[in-house]
């Protein structure tokens, strides 16, 4: 199955969740059979039944770190403000400016790690067992990251079953 992210729906799609930017941008988060050549796309595993699709958005101050965490599922994020550096611990950090979008896994291991000079911020669609309904899912990977200020702050705009 195809997890992918664009400004338009697509034809065929198994599962959408649509989001209204300020702006007016319209982006499209969609479960398709194949993968667009207009959209941030990645190959999932997500079973047919069990499972919830959140809709959220994260905010960090400048300066704002999310400790080398994983989630328990696949989720496509896009960059609304500031800049965000993701290292995924493979020597290469990546940094993301406005409009940028990205693919974490299930269980990747990222450090994030916000502008020092401005408010940055994301929207994401995880994808989740349904277990974790209404639970925070960052998991840190050092578990003495737990007790160091948390800063990000996450706001679930919308969680519902994928009903694939």
């Amino acid at each position: 199955m195809i997890f992918a992210l664009s400004t338009a729906p697509h034809d065929g799609a198994l599962y959408r969740v649509e989001h209204a930017l300020e702006d007016g941008t319209q982006l499209v988060w969609e479960l398709l059979d194949s993968s667009p050549a207009d959209a941030l796309s990645a190959e999932v595993d997500v079973p047919k039944a069990g499972w919830i699709a959140r809709l959220d958005r994260v905010d960090f101050p400048p300066g704002g770190i999310a400790y080398r965490h994983v989630h328990p599922g696949p989720g496509i994020r896009r960059l609304l403000h500031g800049e965000l550096t993701i290292d995924r611990g493979d020597g290469a950090p990546r940094r993301y400016t406005a409009g940028d979008a990205w693919f974490e896994g299930a269980d990747d291991p990222v450090l994030a790690t916000a502008s020092d000079l401005e408010q940055t911020a994301f929207v994401r669609v995880l994808l989740l067992p349904a277990e974790w309904a209404g639970r925070r899912t960052i998991r840190y990977v050092d578990p003495a990251d737990e007790a160091r200020p948390r800063l990000q702050t996450a706001t679930v705009l919308r969680e519902e079953p994928l009903g694939l």
